[in-house]
């Protein structure tokens, strides 16, 4: 994929994001083949974004993770995103519904990196990670389905999009992580009350350092790092929720904390 077709669709998205406007199919001259065409517009994306005004990166999320959102997603390898700084939110957010386009929610383990992970200490694998590790914490998931037909898209075309991210509210980070059972955990996730899922820690790839070390590895075999301060979304253990206007969303992982996200009707 050539420079202009990669700059076209990554103006698109941006375009589109910055309106708050529902994304159709790219067209066909700019639309990515494959992973390493999606990944070369989504850097572009991330930039043009931070650019425009709203905020740089300040961490990323990984979906397909869990045989639960494979299954519903229909995608069986993990998939990156950006998340942006000012779409970041710390324990409770206050949130308005119409700010979304069809707004939903994932339950996940989230990592906060005290080192660099750079392409200089690549392969790496989840036992190196770790060593990375400053905190872990329980953490929504924001999505948001800015398409016409998302079942209809091709996957390139959705991780050039960064995959459905539309932030996140990270709980209260727990540096004494070491302590806890990353892998037996379970996490619960409940709409105005009502409990609508749950999973373990090690549903996510055997084990939430799994997809770190995934990304790790995915990134510096594009030459980019991830950076100590920045924070990962490991991926949903339960299935994606759509949200009506009012819904109130918490989400509880053992040892990790809990998060609350409000998605008010006005």
């Amino acid at each position: 994929m050539d420079r202009a077709a990669i700059d076209r669709a990554a103006e698109i998205f941006c375009a589109a994001r910055l309106a708050r406007a529902r994304i159709g199919h790219l067209p066909e001259d700019c639309r990515p083949a494959d992973e390493a065409d999606a990944y070369a517009i989504q850097e572009v994306l991330n930039d043009r974004l931070g650019a425009a005004g709203p905020s740089p990166i300040a961490g990323y999320k990984i979906g397909c993770t869990t045989a639960v959102m494979q299954t519903y997603m229909k995608i069986a390898q993990p998939s990156s995103g950006g998340i942006y700084a000012h779409t970041v939110h710390r324990e409770t957010a206050l949130l308005r519904h119409a700010d979304f386009l069809r707004p939903g929610v994932e339950c996940e383990i989230a990592v906060r990196l005290g080192a660099d992970l750079g392409p200089e200490a690549a392969p790496y694998t989840r036992v190196s990670v770790a060593e990375a590790v400053d905190a872990c914490m329980a953490a929504i998931e924001i999505v948001d389905d800015r398409y016409d037909d998302y079942r209809s898209f091709d996957t390139p075309s959705l991780v050039a999009d960064d995959f459905f991210n539309a932030g996140c509210v990270l709980a209260a980070p727990v540096t004494a992580w070491r302590a806890v059972d990353l892998a037996a955990i379970e996490g619960r996730m409940a709409i105005n009350g009502a409990a609508v899922g749950v999973g373990r820690g090690g549903d996510v790839m055997g084990h939430p350092f799994e997809p770190l070390a995934w990304l790790a590895n995915a990134q510096a075999a594009r030459g980019r790092p991830l950076r100590a301060g920045q924070f990962v979304l490991t991926g949903s253990v339960v299935e994606t929720v759509w949200l009506a206007p009012g819904d109130a969303v918490d989400i509880a992982i053992e040892g990790l904390g809990t998060a609350r996200a409000v998605f008010a009707a006005d």
